[in-house]
């Protein structure tokens, strides 16, 4: 069985600086811990801005989930990257803890680009469960080193029946899968996901 290659792309869809910056990138991901299908290359006539995208899906393999997409634009000369929006991949400009800016040569630009997303693969990413009569009714993907929280659910139904009165009360809860953690008090569950260990 072939073995799937990192930042998969067509040698037609790109020119010759988009080759380079990918392939230093895909080479330098070999180390990453993260399925090569998660890592994405969107050639620049699939792209509304003529530039071309790569991204990663950063997921929770345990639930099968994406919980957070991170990538860069290139233009040939230059990166901007950051939280991609899952849809129109476009940098989120409301995280900007993610976004990073750079100049240069494809192949500095991939190795700025994979430093860079090193770096958010290493942070320590968990998943905090809240369960009621053995099934989950709220979770939530933060980083555990901030508190930031990535995504979130949450299953009203499942929720225990005092919890949705004062959440349906207090006007927390509409039905939209957005929690309030400080209203749920402490998770049962706090999962590793990836990343650094907080207690290393």
């Amino acid at each position: 069985m072939d073995e799937i290659p990192w930042f998969e792309y067509d040698q037609d869809d790109l020119d010759v600086a988009q080759r380079a910056f990918v392939d230093v990138l895909a080479e330098r991901a070999g180390s990453w811990l993260v399925d090569p299908l998660n890592t994405v290359v969107l050639p620049t006539a699939y792209t509304s801005n003529g530039q071309l995208i790569v991204y990663l899906d950063i997921d929770d393999p345990q639930r099968n989930r994406v919980v957070l997409t991170v990538g860069a634009h290139f233009d040939g000369s230059a990166i901007r990257g950051g939280e991609l929006h899952n849809q129109d991949f476009t940098v989120q400009q409301s995280t900007s803890e993610f976004t990073f800016e750079a100049a240069g040569s494809p192949s500095v630009l991939a190795n700025r680009a994979a430093e860079w997303l090193e770096v958010v693969l290493a942070r320590p990413l968990v998943r905090c469960e809240w369960h009621h009569q053995g099934r989950i009714y709220a979770v939530r993907y933060e980083y555990a080193d901030t508190g930031r929280g990535l995504s979130e659910g949450f299953e009203t139904p499942l929720a225990p029946p005092m919890l949705r009165k004062r959440l349906a009360a207090e006007g927390v809860d509409r039905g939209r899968g957005r929690i309030n953690r400080a209203g749920l008090g402490q998770p049962d569950v706090i999962a590793h996901v990836r990343g650094v260990r907080p207690d290393q």
